[in-house]
């Protein structure tokens, strides 16, 4: 079967399918849920970050109005600990025993009538401790090290070697900060029992894998648990993993025989869903004076909570990223008293690569080279850990594209050598990628009597536009108008999904989606092929298109005839079909899939004597292989600027040093980017369709953020002279 490769529904920037429910309030967010007989939940937490509880006082707690129960250690029911996944092992369960290892850990949960009788209640719950010094710094010399717990640290040729023997060599440490997801909706929890069935509402970007470890903590099978996400306020991360304050509300639920709802307060945000990992980078590079690299040295270390295994390998791209004979790259994490840490957009690329591409910037200054230069000599077309040629990759026309809309050949290469009165104005450029992800995953397309198409997948659509280009996709693929064709998500009672994160989504989606619809149109195109009053008798199933919601021959649109004609003659009310994907293999393919590339390059203006930086325009060059929907996909290269642009002078989850308190754990303490702070961001993309998969599509939610805080740390070099290995870049560094 063949379709018609290029139609207006692909590309173009359509709007949002599920955009006219958000604009007037009727799309249903989590929080949005409640049922009859619901009982409300709140939180206790811990007041130290080291110790141990000697005793919980709840009895005034209990006799409070309308409380239900409080759960503590001392009381709760024991449950299994979850699965595994491809994200590593589940959060610890909640509520296990007397050890308390970070500020801010659940110690107990209340039930009550209405929720603020819960949340009442949950002041008057006390408990004795007895405190411990906690570790918090992250290179306290106590402190257990995990080291490459994935495998993924690489060597190849002799780095040693080639560092001492370099002509120009760079030694450097970099710093970045806790970052703290902060999505706009709150995450919330309705669990509903009935007997031995479990319906749960929650803030996922994982269906599938909520549903999975609900059933394996709680002890029945998974068709037992159903899971409803139709819409998420934002994740950025924070909603692939299932947190204790989930199993928490099932568990309050299953023993009150009442459903109870939980959504958490902004304080709790800080501490319940992960944040991004603080780390320290060690990176050395050894280059030729004509500016070939020779040898990297790149080495991690992370934070990482005391009983859990979230891994960030930040020094993984860095193995890839440019033709360099001989690189060593390694990860360690620190456990330190910290609550737990979790993917945040772009994942250890977005730090790796802010180390990378500083110090790639500050060798072409000592080499007296144009940073873009740096860049372009050193450009790979294969994997340099394979020698395999990449699946896509138009890196060089991200330059070329980026830099002439730009207007890089107009900056003077001096510091401090380019003024608009009192601003110092500097220019900053630096390389972006996002690896390759995908994960198996499913879909299933229905044609119904009357022509119109339901296409379904257990998947979420945390804002990335998932709703509608998967709609897209399918009326692409089954020739219908896209007013025809409903895609329905979010929903763990449909077919299998994978997560949404890792940028993996819309390629192992898309893929499942194209394979059903395919499916199905075979299906019809058999139907139609033994039977003696169908125009497409003969024609085989491996033959035929579909236009307007008619299957013809192809390149034969006057033959043919449609969905609802062939339905009504086989007497059939509706014809499915079931589609899945797999992710590719390199060895397979002869190639290695490539991920996301991209050009950053951005203008600063710092003020001479105050310090203050403003962000005056940023272009983002993008190789996003195939794109969708250009309106979605532009959006998403926006907002993951704006992340961008946070992580490099805003964004800082303090610790206190002493107690291990979160300092500025509410939005009017916590700094993110705001409008003010945000300039003309042009987006371009440039490339083709990725040879790895069928849908050609790479993924854009995450190379967006990716290269904008060393492109900022980089212009602020230009501007100021001030070479800065820190994140967040703060005026008084500038000072």
């Amino acid at each position: 079967m063949s379709t018609v490769e290029s139609r207006p529904l692909i590309g173009a920037g359509i709007s949002r399918v599920d955009g006219p429910r958000k604009v007037t309030g009727t799309a249903p967010y989590p929080m949005d849920f409640s049922v009859p007989g619901q009982a409300y939940g709140a939180l206790v937490q811990s007041t130290i970050s080291a110790g141990r509880i000697v005793r919980m006082h709840t009895g005034e707690a209990e006799g409070a109005p309308g409380v239900l129960c409080v759960l503590t250690h001392e009381n709760a029911p024991k449950v299994g600990t979850g699965p595994t996944s491809v994200l590593g092992a589940s959060p610890p369960p909640p509520l296990r025993n007397d050890r308390v290892v970070h500020h801010g850990q659940h110690i107990a949960f209340v039930v009550a009538e209405t929720p603020e009788q819960a949340t009442a209640a949950a002041r008057l719950v006390q408990a004795d401790y007895e405190a411990t010094e906690p570790l918090l710094d992250l290179q306290d010399p106590r402190a257990e090290h995990v080291v490459d717990p994935w495998g993924m640290d690489t060597s190849r040729g002799e780095p040693a070697a080639a560092l001492e023997s370099a002509e120009v060599t760079l030694r450097a440490m970099y710093t970045t900060a806790d970052n703290t997801h902060n999505p706009l909706g709150l995450f919330a929890t309705l669990a509903v029992w009935e007997g031995d069935t479990l319906t749960v509402h929650d803030t996922s970007q994982w269906p599938s894998m909520v549903r999975t470890t609900l059933a394996t903590v709680f002890g029945i099978p998974e068709s037992a648990v159903r899971v409803l996400v139709p819409f998420v306020g934002g994740g950025f991360g924070s909603g692939l993993r299932v947190w204790p304050h989930v199993i928490l509300t099932a568990m309050a639920a299953r023993l009150t025989k009442r459903p109870v709802k939980l959504v958490l307060t902004r304080p709790q945000m800080f501490t319940s869903v992960g944040h991004r990992p603080s780390g320290v980078q060690w990176l050395s590079v050894g280059v030729t004076r004509d500016g070939d690299l020779v040898a990297l040295d790149h080495r991690s270390l992370s934070s990482l909570s005391m009983e859990d295994n979230d891994y960030e390998p930040y020094t993984a791209g860095t193995a890839f990223a440019y033709a360099c004979p001989h690189v060593i790259t390694q990860d360690q994490q620190a456990r330190i008293n910290v609550a737990v840490p979790t993917s945040m957009r772009a994942p250890a690329e977005a730090q790796g690569n802010f180390a990378l591409e500083s110090a790639l910037d500050e060798l072409a200054w000592t080499l007296g080279m144009d940073p873009l230069e740096l860049r372009l000599r050193n450009h790979t077309d294969v994997d340099p850990r394979n020698g395999l040629p990449w699946s896509g990759k138009a890196l060089l026309e991200c330059y070329e594209v980026g830099a002439r809309r730009f207007g890089w050949s107009d900056r003077i290469p001096e510091p401090r050598s380019m003024r608009d009165g009192n601003w110092l104005v500097g220019y900053g450029m630096a390389s972006a990628m996002f690896p390759h992800f995908a994960q198996p995953c499913a879909a299933q397309a229905t044609v119904n009597s009357d022509g119109s198409a339901l296409v379904r997948s257990a998947a979420t659509d945390i804002g990335t536009g998932t709703y509608t280009v998967m709609a897209q996709l399918a009326a692409e693929e089954l020739g219908l108008p896209l007013d025809q064709v409903r895609f329905d998500l979010g929903d763990s009672d449909m077919p299998n999904s994978t997560m949404a994160g890792g940028s993996g989504l819309t390629g192992a989606l898309g893929n499942a989606v194209h394979n059903a619809c395919r499916r199905l149109v075979c299906s019809f195109a058999e139907l139609a092929h033994g039977d003696a009053e169908s125009p497409l008798l003969g024609v085989p199933p491996d033959g035929v298109e579909c236009t307007d919601g008619r299957i013809h021959p192809a390149g034969r649109p006057d033959r043919g005839e449609s969905y609802v004609d062939i339905l009504a003659r086989h007497g059939l009310s509706e014809l499915t079909a079931n589609g899945n994907s797999t992710p590719p293999d390199a060895e397979t393919l002869g190639m290695s899939p490539a991920g996301a590339y991209g050009a950053k390059f951005v203008e600063v203006r710092v003020d001479a004597d105050l310090g203050l930086i403003r962000i005056a325009r940023v272009v983002s060059a993008i190789d996003g292989g195939r794109i969708l929907n250009a309106k979605t996909a532009r959006s998403q290269i926006i907002g993951g600027t704006v992340g961008g642009i946070g992580m490099a002078l805003y964004e800082d989850t303090v610790t206190d040093p002493r107690t291990g308190r979160i300092a500025n754990g509410t939005l009017a303490d916590y700094l993110v980017a705001v409008n003010a702070d945000i300039p003309e961001l042009d987006v371009i993309f440039v490339g083709e369709p990725d040879r790895a998969t069928p849908t050609g599509t790479k993924g854009v939610g995450e190379v967006g953020l990716v290269g904008i805080a060393p492109a900022i740390a980089n212009a602020v070099y230009h501007a100021t002279g001030k070479r800065l290995h820190t994140l967040p870049i703060t005026l008084d560094a500038l000072l």
